[in-house]
């Protein structure tokens, strides 16, 4: 919890999340007003979530009091008349802060969590031998056919050095092939999934030719488990966003985020996803390993790339950004619709992202996850108090994604007048995760909304019988500053 030192009595409490450009804006516009504001992250403080729900009837981030009086977001700390701003000012200048003021932290120092879940890298028994065999020479260019496989060796070659420079026998050597195989230090480039003395190819995993943006260096580190290093790099890449917010909040100096140090130091970290294991994750693991994976690639995809500035470009964007991730690579397109949708096709796509052979399948769920399309993105004038996902809770916190999503009106718009319900792109695309039907899509929309007065006109519509759907258009504007 962070705050702003002021001559007042009372306090202007502010729940926000970090990286969250609407609490930026609110907190610029109370601190050029001279106020002290007392920011309380409620990603980091999550027992107090609950609390702030039941004060606001709210979900979203951020939510503002002046001493015991809740003001709102920061829509309605902007449209708020200057009279009453200048009144409520006023009182947090001469009232002392209440009894029955919104709660804060136990702990009034962010100190306290700050070093936690900080990555520390145990380097991995084989990661010297496989530095030694990179630099031995044997790694080059194999022909098979009429195409060149890069970077390439074969197991007898692997086989032979190990015999050669270690000392070992043949079926000593065969037996660590595979056990670095099963480490993941390499794939075979055929897709193979035994290793064996022969002409078949191989290659490290660091040399992987997709272009992921973490290759190209070896993921030194004892594997960590993958929830646990998914939150350490989406909290690390939140921190970093955050950093570099125009005082607005409006836009991002990718630029500038690019040359930071820290930035540098989560590629660095983003290695050690190539050697993550994937196949014993839970359905709840899943979720939040990937919903942290892909919204922390589509930030180091815009440092790294670009914003994209048009259809095509968007296209490409989602079906070329990519990690390494257990040996595979995902690209945003296979994680979103691959993954968290169980292999469904997604916008534009005429197949299924991964064929029955493919190995990525495994990693695949059952079944779409229709509350995972409130949580990779947030385009909507609030946020979910949640930017971090955890195995424990997934399903709440999905929930409360859903519902900041659907307290938007650039999420849902219900316009009791005209009978009409209007709605984010998101629900016309992904239509068949919510039903397929505009009667099931309006059912799912009404379950999954917080108690409020939009809730209850929802009701009254679908009670009457006669409603119309129309979808809103999607916003696809840059927030970079170039």
């Amino acid at each position: 919890m962070a705050q702003t030192e002021g001559c007042f009595k009372g306090r202007v409490t502010v729940y926000s999340v970090i990286g969250c450009p609407h609490c930026l804006q609110a907190k610029s516009s109370l601190k050029e007003l001279g106020l002290a504001v007392c920011d309380v992250d409620l990603n980091q403080y999550a027992a107090l979530r609950d609390q702030v729900k039941k004060l606001t009837g709210r979900s979203t981030v951020p939510q503002i009091f002046f001493n015991n009086v809740h003001v709102g977001g920061n829509d309605d700390l902007q449209k708020l008349a200057p009279e009453e701003l200048q009144r409520l000012v006023q009182m947090v200048r001469e009232q002392p802060v209440p009894a029955d003021a919104p709660p804060l932290p136990v702990s009034l120092s962010s100190d306290a969590t700050a070093d936690s879940g900080e990555f520390v890298c145990k380097r991995d028994a084989f990661a010297n031998l496989v530095e030694e065999f990179k630099v031995s020479g044997v790694i080059g260019c194999h022909r098979k056919g009429v195409r060149v496989f890069r970077n390439s060796f074969t197991g007898r070659q692997l086989v032979d050095w190990l015999q050669k420079e270690k000392g070992m026998d043949g079926p000593k050597a065969c037996e660590l092939g595979q056990g670095l195989m099963d480490r993941k230090f390499f794939n075979a480039v055929a897709g193979m999934d035994c290793f064996e003395e022969s002409s078949a190819l191989f290659r490290l995993l660091e040399h992987d030719h997709n272009n992921a943006l973490n290759s190209g260096e070896m993921a030194a580190c004892s594997p960590l488990k993958a929830s646990e290093l998914s939150e350490i790099l989406r909290n690390l890449i939140l921190k970093l966003h955050a950093n570099h917010l125009s005082p607005d909040g409006k836009s991002v100096d990718y630029k500038a985020m690019s040359q930071s140090p820290f930035f540098e130091q989560y590629c660095e970290l983003a290695v050690q996803l190539q050697r993550v294991e994937l196949g014993s994750l839970s359905r709840e693991e899943k979720l939040a390993f990937f919903i942290n994976v892909y919204n922390a690639l589509v930030i180091h995809g815009n440092v790294s790339l670009g914003f994209p500035k048009n259809m095509w470009q968007r296209y490409r964007f989602f079906n070329y950004v990519s990690y390494l991730i257990g040996g595979e690579v995902f690209t945003l397109q296979d994680i979103e619709n691959g993954v968290l949708r169980g292999n469904r096709k997604g916008i534009a796509q005429i197949l299924k992202p991964f064929s029955k052979s493919d190995p990525r399948l495994q990693v695949a769920l059952p079944q779409p996850e229709p509350l995972i399309h409130f949580a990779l993105n947030c385009g909507a004038r609030g946020c979910p108090p949640i930017k971090t996902y955890t195995p424990q809770g997934i399903d709440g916190q999905l929930r409360t994604a859903a519902e900041a999503f659907l307290e938007n009106d650039d999420g849902c718009l219900v316009d009791s007048d005209r009978g009409e319900v209007k709605l984010s792109q998101i629900f016309k695309w992904y239509k068949a995760d919510f039903g397929g039907t505009d009667e099931k899509l309006l059912d799912w929309i009404l379950n999954h909304m917080s108690d409020s007065t939009k809730k209850v006109n929802l009701q009254s519509l679908l009670s009457s019988g006669s409603i119309k759907v129309s979808f809103m258009p999607y916003d696809w504007s840059s927030n970079s500053t170039d």
